[in-house]
């Protein structure tokens, strides 16, 4: 099992990753930069308790809900285009790592079928 994961990790462009590394990175902290240091809003007790306790909500505090949760919206939408940028950098490197391991597969097949072709060649030789 050992060597399974050996031939793999020979297989990897370490060139490929290193040099995406910092767009990863920088994709990276930006989408926690932005996700991270934010709270999830609260709405204050005294909104809470105005509108459970009154039978019909004033048009005033529906409208100042309308426009925390325009608010909020507006923040997940600026969240889903930095994690969409993260995703497609992960995907072009995830493409990138499947040519390069699909290159190696057909370069180690054209070795095999060469290295028959001298075996053979040897053994023909060491039979005359």
């Amino acid at each position: 099992m050992a060597i399974g994961w050996l031939t793999v990790l020979k297989l990897v462009p370490w060139g490929d990753v290193i040099e995406n590394a910092p767009k990863v990175a920088s994709g990276a902290k930006k989408l926690w930069q932005s996700v991270g240091k934010k709270t999830v809003p609260v709405a204050p007790a005294t909104s809470v308790q105005a509108v459970a306790g009154s039978p019909a909500p004033t048009l005033a505090a529906l409208q100042s809900q309308v426009s925390e949760l325009q608010v909020a919206v507006a923040d997940l939408h600026q969240q889903m285009l930095a994690s969409s940028e993260l995703i497609q950098s992960l995907a072009d490197q995830n493409a990138q790592l499947v040519k390069r391991v699909e290159l190696n597969r057909v370069r180690l097949l054209w070795l095999a079928a060469c290295l028959l072709v001298v075996t053979g060649l040897l053994i023909a030789r060491a039979v005359m």
